[in-house]
Order: structure tokens, then sequence, then C-alpha cells
């Protein structure tokens, strides 16, 4: 029998390793500008179109290569940044592993001008599918410029999986983010289908944050910075007024390196116990610095993953520095005891002559509080209450005396009885009233959200929209994220009620919202309806729209805590008992119980 096992070929071997470094668009920009970065780039270009799928183009001014290392780059585990096993215990670069450049060039058609600095003549460089087609000397600018055209022209099954250019960009900008908030210093642009997204200068790391994310987040930033033997912590956390529900920006740094870490994150959000409503997030920026050696990035190709071998100590570093923070921010000021300028207050002196100026007290010195006979009187008058209630008449009674359910009957076969009953409203967040069977718990939020969820989508179905104008219009900023989103989500933000007009560079006024939306925070409720449709976004349209539509409605229903007239929670039961579905809300949650009369019966 011959043998079986042979070696793969090398183009074969190059698209299985590209699967798993180069999973769509956003993983080539990412390998690319890292390797800028480490090139010793003060100003990286990127530029792409059709969120990639039909070009990428990275341009630096980095150090450049040689034609024998623009060929050899390309060719498996082929690195300038490590040289023995050694050195993977001690990193300072962000690529390490060789197989970026070849994974990209499996998969894509790829051009490379590069020209190092001393050279007056560069490197022209042509390939398709791990192919050299051509290699020749070009006039080119000093540094590199990359262009990947066709992703995954040759692999058509990973090309037909990529999502909308909507999703695709979305994680382009994120991974271009997290890397341009590590590196403040250098100058970044990027390009989307000719129009320019960042135009970044270099700043300070704060100043880096606002200009991705916006000036209003500048507001919400309590700064971060710890030294200890261990690591070195800087950065910053949110205020606690500033959390979300969904859309929160949250970046880990390690040795300027992104990576994902929910024990971290753990840590982080245990400073802001009781100062938070459930499921909200607080946005934080920290950048950890650790000794190389006490990191391991090699345990996925992407290096978001990284193992600590001081977990626990960081973890309580990290937890207290941002308890500390949050600490700084609650502090009560100090009541200021200089009175210089400022009248002094009088002195009681009891050998002050002028004594006429103090006040005067007067004291009866023949009351005595444990006299029994006093004591008894006023104890004599409130015995008397029997007699008081008595004496009211029929019509100065409280309407709380009355039965708090009547026993009202009905000819009809619904739920509700429908002469009006009376209902009593629990701790300002449930609705008691009466039914056939015996008595209905309404929790009135959820009761409202599910009344407003089914006009919303009725008024997204028909067009027709009931719009509040706002006497002032409120400005909201998008990141080039969120503004890519908006503008696929904007005639259902029209349907809805929201008036939007697009000022440029991710600012719009908001001059009108949805009728009863009143006294929400639109800026909130905007960012948190965007980032419920790009977590979305493979879904139908359908779909989409129920997800803005419940997203809208949990903000603008009844909150607990409201109290409401008889009438309200009237209209409030006919409205619910109108609708498709009276049993969940939108997101599945149980609307109201009934408590049969016989289980009433059986408590006395």
């Amino acid at each position: 029998m011959s043998d079986i096992i042979q070696l793969l070929p090398d183009s074969v071997a190059n698209q299985i390793a590209a699967g798993e470094v180069i999973q769509r668009p956003a993983s080539v920009i990412k390998e690319l500008v890292e390797n800028a970065v480490d090139a010793g780039a003060k100003t990286i270009n990127v530029v792409v179109v059709d969120a990639g799928r039909t070009s990428i183009q990275v341009v630096d001014d980095g150090c450049g290569m040689s034609d024998t290392d623009a060929r050899l780059c390309f060719e498996r585990h082929a690195t300038s940044k490590i040289r023995n096993a050694d050195d993977l215990f001690d990193l300072h670069t962000m690529g390490f592993r060789g197989e970026a450049l070849p994974s990209i060039a499996a998969v894509s058609q790829l051009e490379l001008r590069t020209r190092r600095h001393e050279n007056e003549i560069g490197t022209l460089l042509l390939m398709s599918a791990s192919k050299v087609e051509e290699q020749r000397p070009i006039a080119c600018p000093a540094g590199s410029n990359f262009t990947i055209k066709n992703i995954f022209f040759n692999v058509p099954a990973r090309r037909k999986f990529l999502k909308s250019n909507t999703t695709e960009l979305n994680n382009i900008l994120a991974a271009f983010e997290r890397i341009v908030l590590v590196y403040p210093d250098i100058h970044f642009t990027f390009h989307s289908n000719g129009s320019e997204l960042y135009n970044l200068h270099p700043a300070s790391m704060r100043q880096r944050v606002i200009d991705v994310f916006g000036k209003r987040i500048n507001h919400d930033l309590l700064s971060i910075d710890i030294d200890t033997t261990l690591c070195q912590l800087k950065g910053f956390v949110g205020r606690p007024e500033s959390a979300k529900k969904k859309g929160a920006h949250q970046f880990f740094f390690v040795n300027g390196r992104y990576m994902r870490h929910p024990y971290f994150h753990k840590a982080v959000m245990s400073a802001f116990e009781r100062l938070l409503p459930a499921g909200e997030q607080v946005p934080y920026f920290i950048y950890i610095t650790v000794p190389p050696a006490d990191i391991d990035v090699n345990i996925h190709p992407t290096k978001t993953e990284i193992k600590f071998e001081n977990e626990q100590s960081i973890w309580q570093i990290l937890a207290t520095a941002v308890r500390e923070a949050v600490g700084r921010y609650h502090d009560a000021t100090m009541i200021d005891f200089d009175v210089q300028g400022k009248p002094d207050i009088p002195v009681y002196n009891e050998s002050a002559t002028n004594i006429s100026t103090m006040p005067h007290v007067s004291v009866d010195n023949k009351y005595n509080p444990f006299n029994n006979t006093e004591k008894r009187q006023r104890t004599a008058k409130a015995d008397d209450w029997e007699q008081l209630y008595n004496e009211l008449s029929p019509a100065s009674k409280t309407d709380t005396e009355q039965p708090l359910f009547d026993d009202l009957e009905s000819d009809k076969e619904s739920v509700i009885d429908d002469k009006s009953p009376i209902h009593y409203q629990y701790k300002a967040q449930y609705v008691m009233t009466t039914v056939k069977s015996g008595l209905m718990i309404i929790d009135q939020h959820r009761a409202h959200m599910r009344i407003l969820f089914e006009d919303y989508l009725e008024r997204m179905s028909q067009h027709c929209s009931n719009v509040q104008k706002i006497l002032f219009p409120e400005m909201v900023h998008f990141s080039a994220s969120e503004d890519a989103v908006v503008s696929t989500i904007m005639t259902k933000l029209t349907d809805m009620g929201f008036e939007l007009s697009n000022l440029g560079g991710g600012d719009y006024a908001v001059s009108g919202i949805p009728d009863g939306a009143l006294g929400i925070s639109v800026d909130n409720l905007l960012h948190e309806m965007v980032s419920v449709a790009a977590e979305h976004d493979g879904k139908t349209v359908s779909e989409i729209s129920s997800l803005l539509a419940a997203n809208l409605a949990r903000h603008a229903a009844i909150p607990y805590g409201q109290v409401m007239s008889n009438d309200e929670m009237d209209n409030l039961v006919n409205r619910l008992f109108s609708c498709s579905d009276v049993n969940h809300t939108p997101d599945g949650k149980q609307i109201f119980a009934v408590i049969n009369q016989s289980d009433i019966e059986k408590l006395f």
C-alpha cells in the first residue's frame, strides 16, 4: 500500500492560514496598519471602496523595504520582528508571527509600492493568489503603499458570506479605532468611497478619544493614573451618568495592543456597584503597561486574547484604581472656613455688657411634661375618635373607603368589566383590577410598552408619523461607524417621528421627536437605537423595524413610580386588550398575572 500522507502545496497552506488570520476586510486593515506602525510611520492613510470588497489601500511614510525584503515578506513565517524563541517573551512590536502578508496575498490581488528613505528607486510588486506576477523598479515616495483588490476572489464561499457593506464598514472602523486610540502621536486619515471619515492629527491621549468619539464624551471621562511595581494603569473611565444599555465604548489596551478581557471588565464594573441600573455599562479607555515577559499574546492569530502571569493582582489594582477615580468624582466639597473679607459670626460672651442685643427666650417654669393629670386630659381627647368618625357625613368620606374591587356584572364575553371599574395602583408600579376569574395585576410599564410598540410598527408600515416639534433643536454627534448605520435607518427613524438634519461630520440636529417621547434623553435614545441596528444588521427589514420600535417603546413607556389617575389606568387597560398580543412585551416578558377567585378565598 502506498503512502497517503503528503505535504500540501504552498498555495493551499496559505489559504488555510488565511482562513484564521484574514476573516474579513477589517482583518486586512488591522494587519496592514499595524505593520505601518511597526515601520515607524508618522502618517498613515487608509482608503477603502465598497467596505473593502473592491479595494483597500494603506499608505505610510515608514521605513519602507528593499527589493529583496519586498519579495521575502510574502513568504510564510518571514518576519523582521523576532529572531528566536526568546524574543516571544520580549515583544515590542504589534506583529511578529509572519503570517499576515502571505495570508492577505493568498486571497486577493495585491500591489505593493515601497522605497527605503536612503534609496532613490523603489520597488513595484504585483501578486495574485500568492503568485508573483511582476516585480520591477519604480519611482515612488518613501514608505509603503499596499493596495488590496477583490478580496476572497479565489474563495467564493468566503466572499459570499461577507455581511452587508454597512456591517463590514463598521468592522473596519472598529479595527481602525482600536489602533488610533493607542497611537495619538501618529497622524491617521480614513476615506470610504471618496468621503473622509477621519482626519486625526497628533494630539494627547484624551484629545484622541474626543476626536474619535466626539466632544460630548469629554465631559464624561474620569482620569486614571496608577503606577505600581506590577503594572502601570492610565486612561479614562466614564461617570455613572454616562452609562448606557448599549453602545458604550469600552477598550482595554496592553502594551499598545487592543485586547478583550471579561475578567478585567468585571473589575471595572465592580466599582459601579449600586451606582448603575442593572444592565447598563459605562465607557472606559484603559491602557495597561506590563513587562513583556509577564504576558503571552501568542494565543490566537488575531492577538486579542492575552494571558497574564499576575492576573489576580492586576485585577485588584484595576478595581482599586477605578474606585478611586469614581470616589474622587463623588467626594463632597470640603467646607471653606476662610472668612477673609466676610463679616465674622458674633460669639456670645457672658462678660459682655451689652446683653440687650442677645435674643430673649421665655420659659414656663410651671410646665411639667411628666404631669399625669395633663397627660390624661390629652389622652381623653384622643379617645373620642369613634364619635368623630360617626359624625362624618357620607359625602365627606374619601374614595378609599369604597371597596377596591366591585363585583361588577357584564353581559359581554369580555375579560375586563365594561362599567368603568375602579382600578387600584399598587406602589405606582402595578395596576390591579377585577376580572371574571378573580384579580388581575398588570405591570404598567410593560403594558404601555406593548401598546407603544404596536403603535410605532403601524406608523412605520403606513409611513405616517406623529411628530412632536422641539422648540430648540438638540445636537447629536455620531462616530464614523455610527454615522454609517444612521444612513441605513434614517427612513425608519423618520417614520417613527424623528426629524434629523445632517450637518456633516457626524453631527445631526434633532428638531422633532415621536409624540409621547418628551422628557427622554434624545442623545442616549438615538445612540442606543443605532447600536441595536448595528448589532442586528444581518436581519430582515421587518426584524430591524421591530427592534427599533421595541427600543423606542421601552424608553417612552410609563416609568415605574408614576402615579396614574383612575381614567388613565382605565385607558391603559382598554388599550392593552386591544393589542394583538396582550400577554408579552416585545422582548417576551410577561405583562400581567391573574389571581383566581378560588385562590383568594383559600387565603381567608
